[in-house]
């Protein structure tokens, strides 16, 4: 099988977002992250365990160019101290631990320091999804089942039956291919639309290709290893802490929070008058869009802000239909965007993988996330999850 990750810029924009802010303020912490497929009826053969290996193996051995560098260096936000320091950086191969110990026949763990561990994610997502796909089907008849569906999803655009404002493809960690995802961010790219506009792509390497903006800014780690990896935070004020040290990094620049790390409720306790004004927008990633969407809005009403003046973005398991829902809802109440990711990255006649790579430790203690949906967070510890549940709602009670 040919390389699949050809470059280190081949990763989920939020990457390099958390990358800096880690390496300024973090670089001394250290993560596990553990593999999970959610599938009960999918089976990694030993054949798809060893390419995923030589896979990881081969992205092991990249390093960024100086153009890639350059195009870094452009982007606003990013310092060239950040700059300097991927111009060292490789990833390590010795960091992961791969095996066919799981009921899926494939367990992979990565340990050591958060700066490494945070950028293993993407890329071995996408590595096992198009190894799997490759060697479990016929992979010419998938692709064939793919563009047929991209033509009718962008005919839908194209004819106004949908009308998403502005959106982003976010599905390098799901999709079918490497070739797949370039196919779809080209024809999203050079069609023109009534109602929508595709702004971008989470991969930064096509952003690069295609002269996109790269989008993304935290994911959940931040918050997680932020707010729970100083075992002396109480981890009931893991939001205040992430925002703060995100601030402190970033100003005003690169600011859409995400919420439900350890739920809503909870985050809007810490999300007061100075990082509602200093944040851009809102990401939502679990529970009942309409339902976050109008909590947002009215939080940003009683503390005296015009919710026309955020973003909600969106990019909970979306698909045209569900954001033109969203977007028809919301656009007269505040800016709306979408992050859509494994409908427009691996859309074909067979169902998509569900899989994850997740924190579950940071500096030798357990970490965990309890988001708006039951089910998404994952943690080997459960005495821990109850522990910060307790510390959630005792917050919410009484203070």
């Amino acid at each position: 099988m040919e390389q699949i990750i050809v470059s280190l810029l081949e990763t989920d924009m939020y990457k390099m977002s958390m990358g800096q802010a880690i390496y300024h303020q973090f670089s001394d912490y250290k993560t596990t992250w553990s593999f999970k497929c959610r599938n009960k009826d999918v089976h990694f053969t030993d054949e798809m365990v060893a390419e995923i290996k030589r896979q990881i193996q081969l992205y092991c051995n990249l390093r960024f160019t100086e153009d890639e560098l350059e195009y870094l260096n452009n982007i606003k936000w990013i310092k060239g101290s950040y700059v300097d320091f991927l111009r060292l950086w490789k990833p390590r191969y010795e960091d992961f631990e791969i095996t066919t110990n799981a009921e899926c026949g494939l367990a992979i763990e990565t340990k050591g320091t958060w700066l490494n561990t945070s950028m293993y994610e993407i890329p071995t997502l996408a590595i096992v999804n198009e190894v799997y796909f490759r060697m479990a089907y016929d992979y010419e008849k998938l692709m064939q089942s793919f563009r047929e569906r991209l033509q009718k999803k962008i005919q839908l655009l194209t004819d106004g039956t949908y009308q998403l404002g502005a959106f982003s493809e976010f599905g390098l960690r799901r999709r079918l291919s490497a070739e797949a995802q370039e196919l779809a961010i080209q024809e999203l790219a050079k069609a023109n639309y009534p109602y929508s506009k595709f702004v971008g792509t989470s991969n930064v390497y096509l952003a690069k290709k295609f002269g996109l903006t790269p989008v993304g800014t935290m994911a959940h780690e931040w918050i997680m290893c932020v707010g729970q990896g100083n075992h002396k935070h109480n981890p009931a004020y893991s939001n205040w802490y992430a925002l703060d040290a995100w601030v402190k990094e970033y100003g005003v620049l690169n600011g859409t929070a995400l919420t439900d790390a350890i739920t809503t409720d909870c985050f809007l306790k810490d999300f007061q008058l100075t990082y509602a004004t200093l944040f851009s927008g809102l990401r939502h990633d679990s529970g009942d869009p309409i339902e976050w969407g109008d909590k947002m809005i009215e939080h940003y009403k009683t503390l005296g802000i015009d919710p026309k003046t955020k973003t909600l973005l969106f990019s909970d398991n979306l698909n045209f239909e569900k954001a033109d829902k969203l977007y028809r809802y919301f656009k007269d109440k505040a800016k709306v965007a979408f992050g859509i990711g494994t409908y427009i990255a691996n859309d074909t006649e067979v169902p998509a993988l569900n899989i994850v790579m997740k924190t579950t430790a940071c500096n030798g203690m357990d970490v965990a996330k309890i988001s708006d949906t039951p089910g998404k967070g994952m943690c080997k510890n459960p005495d821990y999850v109850h522990y910060l549940q307790r510390c959630i709602d005792w917050r919410m009670e009484n203070e």
